[in-house]
């Protein structure tokens, strides 16, 4: 696991000036690889790469990066793992392809599959996560890549007529002379939604790769769009006609066999590796797999807090003690809470606000203790329909089709008035959720969508709605801009997928890139932790994708197949349990000790002073919350962490180096 930046103008680069650059750009991103840095210029070309290194695979400089292959005509930098690059190493020694290897790395690997088979071929052979940048020598063409899922970042854009890119956006504004405005309807969308949607950021002249696609240029001005090499909308759509056939137990054999091998393949490691456990089925199952693949104990860890109403460090705790994993566990509290909020703006350097990404920082610091890679469950939620709304939405629309005008309003007025009266832990309605063993997370989420949704005109918009933390952002807006909107699936997905099978593969192309692999990959990264989420390799999305739907959700059940397949592993009683979700107690939170700062945040003078926010309807939302007449927690954590990130960021950086002179 890596961190990659570049520079490429076609104006040319005096050499000390050129390394000077990249050696800033890469140095804004030195937590991605605190190990090793490289730089690779071509002052008559114009271009600068440069690298950091988090050693993996390989740890001898046979490793190194910038990397060029064997014929010399490619250099690459690259930020990932290839997990198949033994396979890769042996189809290239087959066809008479291979170089003499100076290493065991999958960079050189991924090389030497470039020189076979061309950039796209080699992508498309490959099973991994990835951001790269490849300069072709021979034709004076850089192309940029990102991974199917986009598990790994990759930023780029345009300052001064230079393009930049990079691991993050620390990158780029690191660069010097470099300059872009905001762009509103990224702050627009970041209010709705808690996170900038792809392929916008937080700045109008940056943009992130979307997964799964590539970017050739031959000239640093051209502004060509991205193509893609894989689509998860087409995957699902190939799934439709290539279903699997055979029975229950034969689908949950060829499930468990395709995890087995891909959770194998990514315990490939030179250094020591571990998992993330919650007690949850999906990182259950990953330990699981990798306990019974290892020699000796596996590391697992976990967190928990002080609440009851958020706390599976017990559960978490059994699961690891059956599976005989070696186990740690980390309470967080509301103090451990402030003392990371002001490492936010940095370590999420475009505004971010899940504010589960509060225990993950934690997790990771944790874990980074005793190993430098973690396996996740990420991924399998979206990959096996997991989340409430796989199960309970197609119903809840049901619903709503029955209910017009005013009548749903009404109804979902009085949903979110229930769910204001909810959030006190001692709530009569908390109390008949225990009795009834209901989790409470998402019985605290109804108010947060029930605005956007109770509008909502056809599924799309339903949809819209339940990833809504802001129904109508343009309320507490200044100057309300339109938005920038999130990738969406084309008029066949809507047709043929089953309303279970649309939802998942929209938090597929949504919600999974641009807001939990962030999260994750952030989070982990600012301690120097490599995470692998075994969910999200391509053979075992591809598999899902061919299974019949009801493997995965049929009636309030979802992920049955991965319930099935830990039921190997696990007593039922550590499995068939709500499903919790990995959140805060960030109502409660909001109101006690939080509260000094958010008022802080909060406070009419600076919000006027960012000149983003209208102070007074922002005002009233915080006194609605304060008031327990309303859980606000989500929303208002969009805008503290938008204030957040306005007081850290736009203050402008002073320069050592002047624009004039990068030319």
């Amino acid at each position: 696991m890596c961190g990659i930046a570049g520079y490429w103008s076609d104006g040319g680069l005096r050499q000390s000036t050129a390394y000077e650059i990249v050696a800033r750009m890469a140095g804004a991103i030195r937590h991605r690889g605190p190990d090793a840095h490289g730089a690779w210029v071509d002052t008559g070309a114009g271009i600068a790469l440069g690298h950091r290194r988090l050693s993996i695979l390989d740890l001898s400089p046979a490793g190194a990066q910038p990397m060029q292959s064997a014929s010399g005509r490619y250099i690459l930098v690259f930020n990932g793992e290839i997990y198949n690059h033994c396979d890769l190493r042996r189809e290239i020694g087959a066809v008479g392809g291979a170089p003499a290897w100076r290493g065991h790395s999958d960079t050189e690997t991924l090389l030497a599959a470039v020189e076979r088979w061309g950039i796209e071929a080699a992508l498309g052979r490959a099973c991994g996560m990835f951001a790269l940048a490849v300069w072709d020598q021979a034709d004076r063409s850089l192309t940029l890549a990102r991974d199917r899922l986009g598990e790994k970042p990759l930023y780029y854009g345009w300052s001064h007529g230079a393009l930049l890119f990079g691991s993050e956006l620390k990158a780029l504004i690191a660069c010097p002379g470099f300059d872009s405005p905001l762009d509103p309807a990224a702050i627009t969308a970041f209010l709705r939604y808690g996170y900038v949607p792809e392929p916008a950021s937080i700045f109008a002249d940056v943009r992130k790769l979307p997964p799964g696609s590539l970017l050739r240029l031959t000239s640093p001005r051209a502004r060509p769009d991205p193509s893609a090499y894989w689509s998860l909308e087409a995957t699902a759509l190939a799934g439709l006609s290539t279903r699997l056939e055979g029975t229950p137990a034969e689908h949950e054999a060829r499930a468990e066999a395709c995890l087995s091998e891909v959770v194998q393949s990514q315990m490939l490691s030179d250094v020591p590796i571990g998992c993330f456990l919650s007690g949850g089925i999906d990182s259950s199952l990953v330990a699981a797999m990798m306990q019974r693949a290892a020699a000796q104990p596996v590391r697992s860890f976990s967190i928990g807090f002080e609440s009851a109403r958020f706390d599976e460090s017990a559960h978490a705790r059994l699961v690891a003690r059956h599976l005989g994993t070696r186990h740690t566990e980390f309470v967080l509290t509301e103090a451990d809470a402030l003392a990371v909020i002001p490492d936010l703006p940095q370590i999420y350097d475009e505004p971010f606000a899940d504010s589960s990404q509060i225990p993950t920082i934690l997790l990771s610091r944790l874990a980074r203790r005793e190993v430098t890679v973690a396996l996740t469950g990420d991924g399998g939620d979206e990959v096996f329909g997991g989340y409430n709304r796989h199960v309970l939405g197609p119903g809840l629309w049901g619903v709503l089709q029955l209910l017009r005008g005013p009548g749903r309003a009404l109804a979902f007025r009085a949903i979110a008035a229930a769910q204001g009266r909810a959030t006190n832990d001692g709530s009569r309605l908390h109390a008949v959720a225990r009795r009834l063993g209901l989790p409470l997370a998402p019985l605290d989420k109804l108010a947060q969508f029930a605005d956007g949704v109770a509008g909502a005109a056809d599924f799309a918009g339903f949809y819209r709605g339940l990833a809504s933390s802001f129904a109508d952002p343009a309320a507490v807006l200044q100057n309300p801009a339109s938005e920038a909107l999130p990738a969406s699936l084309g008029d066949e997905a809507g047709r043929r997928l089953s309303k279970p099978e649309w939802l998942m593969a929209m938090d597929s192309i949504t919600y999974l890139p641009g807001d939990i692999l962030v999260k994750v990959d952030r989070a982990a990264m600012s301690a120097s932790l490599e995470t692998r989420a075994p969910f999200l390799d391509r053979r075992v999305v591809e598999l899902a994708w061919r299974l019949p739907i009801d493997t995965k959700v049929r009636g309030r059940t979802g992920k049955r197949i991965l319930r099935n397949i830990l039921g190997r592993h696990l007593p039922l009683e550590l499995i068939d349990r709500p499903k919790q979700g990995f959140s805060i107690p960030l109502d409660r939170w909001l109101r006690q000790d939080l509260r000094d700062w958010a008022e802080h945040q909060l406070s009419g003078a600076r919000l006027e002073a960012a000149g983003l926010l209208e102070a007074e309807a922002v005002g009233a939302i915080w006194q609605r919350h304060l008031a327990g007449r309303e859980n606000a927690g989500p929303r208002l954590w969009n805008v503290l962490m938008l204030q957040a990130w306005l007081n850290e960021h736009r203050a402008p950086a002073s320069e050592t180096l002047t624009a004039a002179r990068i030319a």
